[in-house]
This record gives structure tokens, sequence and C-alpha cells, in this order.
């Protein structure tokens, strides 16, 4: 089957050069994708366009072997600036009115009828399966020009000097993948394959698709100073604009694989800061502090004052940015996360039944946090299941702006998880939280518990670890920055008691990991500090 009519309006939709006829009379659209079977569908001007294509049958014998350059006249083509020379080279010429492109040597030929975009074919247009051009010039050289239509081609190799081989795929973009493939061998054959397409959409699709084919050998293209094809450049006297974009046509590379090269701008610009800082030195000089679209896990054995920990961040952020913060502490009301965080402002753990405070330290305290109307917080009601906190997460970030996301603690969803496999809903909720950070770029950081180790355990101050995090490995793979807290709850000492060790134990953006700081918490202030046990 070959196309005998090109360029026509489709009678299914709005396209006014989509449709095409094949020779068994078949309309095809290429923007609808409708099939219109033969004598259907044609408009009046199409039938009179009809009558114009003529099989080759229709003129010559069953016996007799076509000739495409029979009674050919090689000519100039002026309003394209196309010379005789290039028309030899091609074997393009006249018959009448008609501008024959032979394929295949003489096998068959596309005969634009009238000199016009109505086309028709001519001898064994299957047989003839070559490129346009490719019995011209001999396989393996150096360079090859692939290019979208025959007078294209032709106006490529008049611009490069005649030294480059320049061949044109069959049937414009539609057929490109399919033209590359049935020529595999002889495209394959030169060093570097240049594909010039038409500098639309449809062109630039099969470019990529046609690049991509030949992997490593192929090279692209770009059109300059709005040019659409390389017809353009020669009537606009460009063809050393065109020859220079040839030889800086780019080297195709997959979705997804940048050239080194071309990231120069992007590695020479000032490197950002981090969104926030945490409140504390020796963290920081070691994390950078805190980015948004970034996972942070903090985790700890049961009772050693992560979430503290947690709400010491959160009253730092408040302070130091203008941003939105979501909390979702599921271990507790949201009157209990309120009053806590209060106590940061107030200094003194206002959450506490025997803390004495004036109405003046309460109010002030609440304006300072609860009231600033950037802290939102998630009253769970017992309900804690995966799907519901991952809704309320996307719902924190997406719709209240919040740029800063706390979860307190992910065991408590597990818990929530009917299947009763424990590794496999850890698996599924790191799965989702990771999901969620790069879809709403906000930074999420998620409170998760320790196993109890062999010996002695967590309260008692044994060292954290990335191999105690509960679960299959999915909550150390998955986070950016996991940091462990260390405290003796069970010293004697009340210094040591109440002294947590904050140590970095995996740190994605740095690669520093480590003991960080060392905070105490003050029983009358209800804060943790950081301190120098060194100096000490």
């Amino acid at each position: 089957m070959a196309f005998v009519e090109h360029t026509l309006e489709c009678p299914k939709c709005d396209s006014s050069d989509a449709y095409a006829i094949d020779d068994k009379g078949w309309g095809k659209c290429f923007s609808c994708g409708s099939n219109v079977p033969p004598n259907t569908g044609i408009t009046e001007r199409d039938s009179m366009q009809s009558s114009r294509v003529v099989s080759i049958k229709d003129r010559t014998s069953d016996t007799e072997a076509y000739n495409a350059s029979q009674g050919v006249i090689y000519r100039a083509f002026p309003n394209r600036k196309i010379n005789v020379k290039t028309s030899e080279v091609y074997g393009v010429g006249v018959r009448g009115s008609d501008v024959v492109f032979p394929f295949g040597g003489d096998l068959a030929a596309k005969v634009r009828v009238n000199g016009d975009k109505d086309f028709r074919i001519e001898g064994d247009w299957k047989g003839a399966s070559t490129l346009f051009g490719q019995e011209r010039f001999s396989a393996g050289q150096k360079f090859v020009m692939v290019l979208e239509g025959e007078f294209d081609a032709m106006a490529a190799h008049q611009m490069m000097s005649y030294k480059t081989p320049c061949v044109s795929v069959r049937n414009g973009a539609q057929s490109a993948l399919k033209d590359c493939k049935a020529n595999y061998d002889y495209l394959d054959s030169f060093d570097e394959i240049i594909f010039c397409f038409d500098n639309d959409k449809p062109g630039l699709e099969a470019q990529a698709q046609c690049a991509e084919l030949f992997s490593h050998k192929a090279k692209c293209f770009k059109h300059i100073n709005g040019l659409k094809d390389a017809c353009d450049y020669l009537v606009e006297n460009e063809a050393g604009s065109f020859a220079k974009a040839f030889w800086n046509a780019e080297r195709w590379t997959p979705d997804g694989i940048i050239a080194g090269t071309s990231l120069y701008d992007e590695v020479m610009k000032p490197l950002a800061k981090a969104d926030c800082e945490y409140p504390f030195d020796g963290l920081n000089k070691l994390t950078y502090g805190i980015r948004k679209q970034e996972l942070v896990t903090v985790t700890a054995g049961s009772g050693l004052g992560k979430s503290q920990f947690l709400r010491e961040i959160i009253w730092h952020i408040l302070q130091s940015t203008q941003s939105n913060i979501g909390l979702m502490f599921l271990e507790e009301s949201t009157r209990k996360t309120g009053l806590s965080l209060m106590s940061l402002a107030a200094n003194k753990p206002l959450h506490l039944p025997d803390t004495e405070s004036t109405q003046e330290e309460k109010d002030h305290a609440f304006k300072a946090t609860l009231g600033t109307d950037r802290l939102f917080m998630f009253d769970h009601f017992g309900s804690s299941d995966v799907d519901n906190i991952v809704s309320r997460v996307r719902y924190l970030a997406k719709v209240v702006g919040c740029d800063y996301i706390f979860v307190d603690h992910i065991s408590i969803i597990v818990s929530a998880q009917s299947n009763g496999d424990e590794r496999k809903a850890i698996d599924e909720i790191m799965t989702k939280l990771r999901m969620l950070v790069q879809e709403t770029g906000a930074a999420l950081i998620v409170v998760s518990h320790l196993k109890r180790p062999e010996s002695k355990g967590h309260e008692e101050g044994a060292a954290t670890s990335l191999a105690q995090l509960r679960g299959s490995g999915s909550i150390a793979q998955l986070s950016d920055m996991v940091i462990g807290l260390e405290r003796n709850g069970q010293a004697d000492d009340a210094r040591e008691r109440n002294t947590t060790r904050v140590r970095v134990l995996k740190n994605r953006f740095s690669g520093i990991t480590g003991p960080g700081c060392s905070l105490l918490y003050g029983l009358e202030t209800g804060r943790m500090v950081e301190i120098d046990e060194e100096a000490l």
C-alpha cells in the first residue's frame, strides 16, 4: 500500500492537510486517525483532484518496465533556488507540468502533479523501498543527513557544497521511523547520522524517534532564525547558517540523560542556602539545615524526647520563616500539642498542671504560636490508617500551603493497618510519604521508633543506628536524612538523665554523619538547650 494523494482536507475532522488516499482508494487522516473506505467522504474538491491521479498501469502496458527517468528533463527550480546541477545529482526533473522524484534508482517515482502538492505514485513503489536519494550516495561514509522531504534533501546537499550525502524519508514525518527502520543497514553504515526534520511538532517528534533508533550515531539539527526546513534556508540565502547548524548538531541523548557540557550555567549558579536551619548549631554543621522536598526521619527509643525535639524545630521555623506548618501528632490531642508549643514561647511548661502562669503570659504564648494563623493541626479522632494520613498530608501541603509538615509517629499508622505485616505496612507508608514529598515539594519530618538492641536498651543510653530502624529497611532507604536521639533516661545523675545526644545516621545532602550536638532539657523552662559537653 502506498499513498497517492497527500495534504487533503479530512472529511472527519477540521484538519486541512492531514488526509491522504492510498493506491487502493482508502483514506487516512494522520490528525484524527480516521480510516475512510473508497469513494466515501470525498469532497467535490477532492474528487477533482482525484481525477488528476493516474496509475502507471493506465499509462503503460503490464509488460513494459517502468523507468522513472523516461521523458524527464532536468532543470532548475528557481522559486526554491535549486539549481540544475542538484536536479541532475538526484535525477529529479519535469515531465510536462509534473515534477518527477525517482526512488530505488528508476523503479518508482513520486510525481508532483502540475508542480502542486498533489502526488501520484508510479512504478513499483513497494519494491523501491529505499529513501529518496539513497542510491545516489554510497554507504559507509562519515556523514549522512536525513531530511523530511525530497526538495529539502536537494536543498541541503546543495548548501553543503555537494559534499554531504543528503537523503529524505518517503512520506514525511508520519513514515519517518518506518522508513529509517526499513533502511537501517544503509544509515547505520555511516559514522554519524544528522536528522534535520521540519521545525514543527510532528517533525521534532519524528526526529526524536528516528534518532533514538540509531543511538550514539545520531545527531539532531537545531533550526535557527525561525526557519522551518532546509528549503527555507536556501530561499532566504542562509546557506552559511545551515552549514553552521549542521556542524553544531547536538548528539542525541535519551530522555532523562543530560550531557555534562550542557550544565555549565547550572553548576555555576551560587548554591542556595537551606530553606530553614535547625535550632541547634551542631546539627546544622552536619546537615546544612532543612530543605524543602526532603524527607527527614527522627528516631529514638520510647519516651526519650522525640516529640519535644520536633517542637523545638517547629518553634524555630515559626520564628525564622513565614512558612505555614502542618502538625500531625498522632499520640496526643490537639490541646496537648497546642499547649506544648505555647510552652516554648512562654519558656515554661504550660502543659503541666503545677506550672504557674498569668493570663497575660498565656495570651502572649498563644499569639506567638497558635495565633499566628500559620499552624494547622490534624485532629485524628483515632483514625490513623495510611490513606487517611496521606490524604491529610497532601491537603496540608497543596491546599493549606504548608512548607513543613510533621508526622509523629509512623508506628501508630502501622498499628492501624489491617494486614498485620509490620514490614509490609512500613514499606507502604514510607513509599507513599516519599512520593508525597516529591509531589508537593514540602519538607516532611516524621518520627519512627527503633527496634530494641540485644544488650543495653535505648532508654539506658544505647547508641542509635540505621540497622535498628523498624521494618525492612525502607525508612533508611527512602529518607533523605535520619537523625537519632540518645539519652540515658535511667541515669542517677539528673544532668545526665536530661541530656539528649543528637546523632546524624544518614545524610544524603552532604554525606556527613556522626554526633551532632547535645541538648539539655530544663525542667523549669520546658526547653531543650544546646550545651558543650566538652567544656563541662
